[in-house]
């Protein structure tokens, strides 16, 4: 090599490495320089090397896949808005009533929404999942009647325990035993390849095999991609039964038609107070053996292939619809909701007010209240100041209540309402608009006037509540 382009290297000042491959070792080979700078690997030691480093380079890639797969399905489907604020950036929070949010940091502390976590989470939930899957087709295959042997085999320790109660205890246990250690103490001692079906099972000697360990799928293997079909498949059922559930009973329970959830609830009502009281005396024994097996014959592909016939969807339908037209009908006759409203009718007074000492002076709009502010009333007497609204408009009814007609009635029988309450110390027009007045007395303490105001009242009432 020429020195001409010995400024690029960066270690030109010292020995470049060089790796030396040799096809193996002998006795006579010559062994390398130390302080030359090479270094002496065999072929079977860098082909090593090199698989080790192709596998985690492999794992990484498939690690980053795995993530991008998994954010861009996640970009899909989420909001733009931040989910896991509490707050707006201001502070300032909406007054409005809002619904109590259950799953809020207020009632349980959890980690916020991240799509890295979400991811990862994902993931593992994923290559952890196949287990509830293998439970799932086996549970449809047992209820399918795919293997009669097994229903019927169901069916009769379901009736054991319908008829005895107290095996039910029993159950984990004997499942535990049958379907996690026996499979598993099979695996850890295998039966000789030598031995006949008729042969006995040995019991005896060492464990021919290691032990059975239940490890997560890998990534972007066939058992991960199994998992990702079965729960895109079990979310669309839960939507469908959901969907449905919501659809058979939402519109009996939300009060959208009172009169037919006015009906449902007497019923479930009368029938909650009648089972609390005669529940003891039902033979639930029976009930349930006779539901189970109602529900185990619905799945046999016999009585599948009878319902689905078209006479047959008619006919549920027809069913299904004269019961809901005799609901209909009941809750019309028997329940009514259309009572009478009570209505009540209120006064509001206007109070306006003057100088004491201005006599010519014109009285001022002051308030409009619900009390008249007499002379002789306690809050007359200890000074405080009426309560009320300055405009007419703001006058609201009380709460529960709302305001019949927007029209009111101006009460010109004052004289009446005066004698009818007893309210001394005021005088009443008896012309115009009826204003009851307070009496002015002049009154001289150590030579001056007293000072204070005079209150004018006008009552206007008329408005009905309901």
């Amino acid at each position: 090599m020429s020195n001409d382009n010995s400024s690029s290297f960066a270690n030109s000042n010292s020995s470049i490495p060089v790796v030396q491959i040799h096809p193996a070792d002998t006795p006579g080979s010559r062994m390398p320089n130390p302080e030359h700078g090479s270094h002496r690997l065999s072929a079977s030691k860098l082909k090593d090397k090199l698989e080790s480093l192709g596998d985690s380079m492999n794992r990484e890639s498939t690690s980053r896949m795995g993530d991008r797969m998994i954010n861009l399905l996640l970009a899909q489907v989420l909001p733009n808005e931040d989910l896991s604020a509490t707050s707006p950036p201001d502070g300032n929070f909406d007054t409005s009533p809002q619904v109590k949010d259950r799953r809020s940091h207020t009632y349980v502390e959890r980690p916020n929404f991240s799509i890295p976590t979400m991811s990862s989470n994902f993931r593992r939930f994923n290559s952890r999942i196949g287990v509830a899957f293998v439970f799932q087709n086996r549970l449809i295959r047992l209820f399918t009647w795919r293997q009669p042997t097994q229903t019927l085999s169901f069916l009769l320790m379901y009736t054991f325990i319908c008829i005895d109660p107290y095996l039910l205890p029993v159950l984990p246990l004997a499942s535990c035993l049958f379907f996690i250690m026996v499979p598993a103490y099979l695996a850890r001692h295998p039966p000789p390849p030598t031995s006949f079906p008729t042969d006995l099972y040995p019991l005896g000697g060492p464990p021919l095999a290691d032990a059975p360990t239940i490890k997560p799928a890998p990534e972007f293997s066939k058992d991960f991609f199994r998992n990702m079909r079965d729960l895109q498949n079990c979310m669309e059922d839960f939507s469908r039964g959901h969907d449905a559930v919501l659809q058979f009973l939402t519109p009996l329970t939300n009060f959208s038609n009172e009169n037919l959830s006015s009906l449902l609830y007497i019923a479930l009502l009368l029938i909650s107070c009648a089972l609390f009281l005669i529940s003891h005396l039902l033979p639930w024994r029976f009930i349930f053996l006779v539901l189970g097996y109602g529900g185990v014959a619905m799945g046999h592909p016999a009585v599948q292939d009878l319902l689905a016939t078209p006479e047959n969807e008619q006919l549920i339908a027809e069913a299904e619809n004269e019961g809901r037209s005799f609901l209909l009908s009941a809750s019309k006759k028997d329940i009514e909701l259309q009572t009478s409203q009570e209505a009540r009718e209120v006064e509001i007074f206007e109070l306006q007010h003057r100088a004491l000492h201005d006599k010519a002076g014109e009285y001022e709009p002051f308030i409009f209240s619900h009390s008249p502010y007499s002379p002789l009333s306690p809050a007359r007497i200890s000074g405080d100041r009426p309560r009320g609204c300055a405009f007419f408009e703001d006058v609201l009814p009380p709460r529960g209540w709302r305001w019949s007609d927007k029209k009111w009635t101006l009460d010109l029988l004052s004289r009446e309402w005066v004698e009818d309450r007893c309210v001394t110390g005021v005088e009443v027009e008896i012309e115009g608009e009826r204003w009851v007045t307070d009496l002015h007395y002049e009154v001289l303490e150590e030579g001056e006037k007293s000072k204070g105001h005079e209150m004018k009242k006008g009552k206007t009432s008329g408005m009905i509540l309901a």
